[in-house]
């Protein structure tokens, strides 16, 4: 990548890089190495962005804390790391102004572009997904690190040794502002409503997604997501659908990948693997295994590869993650189940009797068939965050009284502590169907939290 594509002053091209979490330091460090200059703002000065500034400066590059992108700066290119909203009041003066305006994944492709790319997006489900396939990769012994959303950020990748592969998976965050990725595989793992906060409509929202399917050159589609079948079934050439039903649950579609009666992984009539070998628990981990098949196999990757990676793959952190057990009772992190469709599945996937710890910083959606699950298999809510009084509400809406307002993740793994035995539990878990931002920097140390309390509280 040149720094003149996209946009340069006759003197050295300015680059203004908004965030400084991981993405935003990759993507200062890539521009630097490509020649601009450089600077770097973060609204927050705190411990962790002081630190970085002091790094950052060292290398040359400038670094503004406590500062809001103001978007009319002297610059010929502005950045946005995926948590900076696209509509944000600077970079639409920036837009305003003619000063170009990506994100960092479109920076990362326009490094990247010359290598394949495979990218995986969906509303739940695609980080288990991306683990498969990049340990799929692995196994196959290519250099194919998992990058964007999860892992590595996707700049980083650009500045490390080239990979055979970039794996990304992709938000709907980093592709509203990346026109340019056009994966050789695109996956597309399930749609339901999200991030309705930022994205205004669930028109706009699946519009977003779409976008990186319709640049890939294949496709692989779970056939057993309502939404997609209905609305995707003749749209595309190249698209590979999945079912974990068997070869004519979704007709008149005809799955290329699929569970037989017997109990396989089928791949265009190919035996693959025994879908047993899988550790994880839930259909909706059947049907990612299932993508993460299609995906390796469009890929070229050898059955002995897929095979030894599913059967010594453990699971993804912060998704129906093993704890702890305590008198005969789990303790399962299901942290990353951000919304009400990737709680109902975690309540889905785990025994009952259920002690459920929810709540945080509520988002806009459709509960009604996660109320519906915790009235099947929870016999006590313990609700923690700003979502507590919201959450309240609906549990009192249909009928549902057993449930307590403890604040705390603290609190909620202690009470938890104190009448799992008398209600005969099997499992304590923390599956909050919220963000994390009322009181945690994200839902990883919101699930590291609650590892700690059980490590805390239950000797």
């Amino acid at each position: 990548m040149e720094s003149a594509k996209l946009g340069q002053s006759e003197s050295q091209p300015i680059a203004y890089v908004i965030g400084l979490g991981l993405s935003g330091v990759a993507a200062a460090r890539l521009l630097k190495k490509e020649g601009w200059h450089v600077v770097v703002s973060d609204r927050n000065n705190g411990e962790r962005q002081l630190a970085q500034q002091e790094t950052l400066t060292a290398e040359g590059i400038d670094v503004k804390l406590g500062h809001t992108f103001p978007g009319d700066d002297p610059m010929d290119l502005a950045v946005a790391s995926p948590g900076v909203p696209w509509d944000a009041p600077g970079l639409m003066k920036a837009r305003e102004n003619g000063i170009i305006t990506i994100g960092e994944m479109e920076l990362a492709w326009r490094a990247l572009s010359h290598l394949p790319w495979l990218g995986i997006t969906g509303t739940n489900g695609k980080t288990t997904t991306t683990e498969l396939v990049a340990a799929i990769f692995k196994a196959a012994k290519l250099n194919a690190p998992a990058c964007g959303n999860i892992g590595y950020a996707a700049c980083q990748v650009a500045l490390d040794p080239e990979p055979d592969w970039v794996l990304a998976e992709l938000s709907s965050y980093q592709i509203e502002a990346s026109i340019g990725p056009k994966p050789k595989i695109g996956v597309w793992t399930t749609f339901t409503p999200d991030h309705l906060s930022r994205h205004k409509t669930i028109e706009n929202y699946y519009g977003i997604k779409a976008s990186l399917l319709e640049r890939s050159e294949k496709r692989v589609l779970n056939g057993d997501d309502p939404c997609l079948r209905e609305t995707l079934a003749n749209r595309w050439e190249n698209s590979y659908w999945t079912s974990i039903d068997g070869p004519n649950a979704i007709m008149p579609l005809v799955p290329s990948t699929y569970i037989d009666q017997q109990g396989w992984v089928i791949h265009e009539d190919e035996r693959i693997l025994a879908v047993d070998s899988l550790k994880m628990v839930g259909r909706h981990n059947l049907q990612n295994l299932l993508m993460a098949v299609a995906a390796a196999k469009l890929a070229d990757i050898p059955n002995e590869a897929i095979a030894s990676a599913i059967a010594n793959f453990s699971g993804v952190a912060h998704r129906l993650e093993y704890i702890t057990t305590w008198e005969g009772i789990d303790f399962i992190n299901d942290s990353k189940a951000t919304n009400y469709d990737a709680a109902e599945v975690g309540l889905s996937s785990v025994n009952s009797p259920v002690i459920l710890i929810a709540g945080g910083a509520a988002k806009a959606g459709d509960d009604t068939a996660w109320l519906e699950r915790i009235q099947e298999k929870v016999v006590q809510v313990l609700l923690i965050g700003d979502a507590a009084p919201q959450f309240s509400q609906r549990l009192i809406d249909v009928g549902y009284g057993r449930f307590e307002d403890v604040g705390t993740m603290e609190n909620a793994v202690q009470r938890s502590k104190e009448i799992a035995l008398g209600l005969k539990a099997k499992v304590v878990l923390l599956s909050p169907a919220c963000a994390s931002f009322d009181q945690y920097t994200n839902f990883e140390a919101r699930g590291d939290d609650f590892r700690n309390q059980c490590e805390r509280f239950l000797k």
